[in-house]
């Protein structure tokens, strides 16, 4: 079947090849639509709301099943351009998603990620923004915030503090959206700097802020992913190439440690919609010129395709009772790591741990039953684009009760209030750091 996939690769229509210069809102257009007009057996185009001057915020599925969701194929995406005068995650975007269509059947690699992945990809989060830059400038302009003058990366829900903002048009757009899908990874493309930050973005005692960072559950799997990114990037791995006298070894730093930030999308998306998310700046001129987007593209393209792979790490499966029923809103969390908001199987009983190799207790809960305990041990390398699938079965007898929608318990508010500052999150991490730079440098 991939060697007929190969051949039939050769025979497939062509995009006309995209230029390496800035693309407006109607030729952006106007190219996502050739896409997914030639290339439709593996594309789907749609628009998820509009911006506030009733611009479509577009996404581009790419996947051998585009346009619905299947049982045991991870939701990846990438976001850019949410501020409008960071410029150079867009074009990047826009690249790959014509180096991804133009290599399915050619390239087995990108045709293996394209079989067991659907890629969601969002060229621009704030095309109002884009449209108003009149004089690229590499530091600021009037076009990073969106025509109501908020700041889309300051607008979310806030898991720490009150965010009492307006909740802007695209940012409910998004915020709709990931209820949509199973989100497992995801990055946001910014500019201005040169590193890939890591969760939390804010911060508490309860996740180290009195050590200057903020780690989530979930540290090593956050550090090795941006590490991951960084590591392909010939500019970004060798840290503070923007002379901004950041502190980032390697490429990489954890987002508070950086500045605290309220309201940032990355928090948002892996506390409330559970997808691993961590914001890629490309550049350190915001607004570059776009003779350098050869450059870019060069020092970015393996970095895009090597974490997209990474929503196969860890272990997937599905939850069901005891006839076979697959178990919607059951907590699927690992012993010792949980999140804030539980993570909780879709509806239809699936769940997906972004996990590095190891050895492990699952946790599946469900209301009037004790937790019922398994223990997975997930090898050296991910199984061919799969992550370990362990469906589990509990023994309940009987007919389980349907369980409640997960909501009420997880409210669109600051949650960490009350979490007790002795977390393991603010403990030292050197062990943990060396850990993942030797398991990334030797997988």
């Amino acid at each position: 079947m991939d060697r007929a996939r190969l051949w039939l690769g050769l025979l497939l229509p062509l995009v006309a090849a995209l230029d390496f210069r800035y693309h407006h809102q109607a030729e952006m257009e106007a190219f996502l639509k050739a896409v997914a007009r030639n290339y439709s057996s593996i594309t789907h185009l749609h628009s998820i709301g509009k911006s506030v001057r009733g611009r479509n915020l577009w996404v581009l599925v790419v996947g051998r099943f585009p346009k619905e969701h299947r049982i045991g194929i991870p939701e990846f995406k990438y976001v850019a351009n949410m501020h409008g005068d960071e410029t150079v995650g867009r074009e990047m975007l826009l690249h790959l998603i014509e180096y991804l269509v133009t290599s399915d059947g050619r390239d087995p690699e990108v045709t293996h990620l394209i079989n067991s992945t659907r890629v969601h990809i969002m060229p621009s989060m704030n095309p109002d923004g884009f449209e108003a830059v009149r004089k690229p400038d590499c530091f600021h302009s009037n076009g990073r915030e969106n025509s109501n003058d908020y700041d889309l990366n300051r607008n979310f829900p806030d898991a720490f503090e009150l965010n009492n903002v307006s909740r802007q048009p695209e940012t409910v757009a998004v915020m709709e959206w990931l209820k949509t899908e199973t989100f497992v990874l995801s990055a946001n493309l910014h500019g201005g700097a040169l590193v890939a930050s890591y969760p939390f973005d804010n911060g508490v005692p309860a996740t180290g802020t009195l050590h200057f960072r903020s780690l989530t559950p979930d540290d090593d799997v956050f550090q090795y992913l941006a590490h991951t990114y960084a590591s392909k990037n010939p500019d970004m791995k060798k840290g503070d190439q923007c002379k901004n006298k950041m502190n980032s070894p390697n490429g990489i730093i954890n987002g508070y440690s950086w500045y605290p930030l309220k309201g940032g999308m990355q928090d948002y998306n892996y506390i409330w919609a559970q997808c691993f998310e961590i914001t890629l700046e490309l550049s350190c001129c915001k607004y570059p010129p776009e003779e350098k987007l050869p450059v870019f593209w060069n020092f970015n393209k393996a970095s895009l395709i090597e974490y997209i792979k990474q929503v196969h790490l860890g272990v997937k499966g599905q939850v069901f009772d005891q006839n076979g029923n697959p178990l919607p809103n059951a907590i699927v969390e690992v012993q010792d790591r949980k999140h804030i908001c539980p993570y909780r199987t879709n509806k239809f009983g699936e769940y997906y741990l972004l996990l590095l190799p190891g050895s492990y207790i699952i946790n599946v809960t469900v209301p009037g039953h004790d937790p019922h305990l398994t223990k997975v041990v997930i090898p050296g390398k991910s199984q061919n684009f799969s992550a370990l699938k362990k469906d589990i079965l509990l023994p309940f007898r009987g007919q389980l009760d349907s369980i409640p929608e997960s909501s009420p318990s997880c409210p669109v508010a600051p949650l960490y209030g009350d979490v007790p500052s002795h977390s393991a999150a603010s403990k030292p991490s050197l062990f943990l750091f060396l850990m993942i730079l030797f398991y990334i440098l030797f997988k």
